[in-house]
């Protein structure tokens, strides 16, 4: 069995360790299953697969704790000086 797209072009897509695209994936499938759009033209009955193939076209990022941490203060800062 052939399964598209692979790890390492999920990691090269993501730049992140595996375990952050192992959770950001299995995140985003869950989205998908509760009934989130998908942002793919792909034709998938698979939620995990319709993660993995966003996360490939670069239409979803990636963020580890850090990094979504800083980003959650810039954008509260950025709310406090346009109020």
């Amino acid at each position: 069995m052939l399964v598209k797209p692979t790890v390492p072009e999920l990691l090269r897509a993501s730049h992140k360790n595996r375990y952050s695209l192992v959770i950001g994936t299995a995140k985003r499938a869950r989205q998908i299953a509760t009934g989130s759009s998908p942002m793919t033209d792909e034709e998938d009955t698979s939620p995990v697969t319709l993660a993995a193939d966003e996360i490939e076209e670069g239409k979803i990022t990636l963020y580890d704790e850090a990094e979504w941490k800083e980003k959650d203060k810039q954008e509260n800062n950025e709310k406090q000086e346009n109020e």
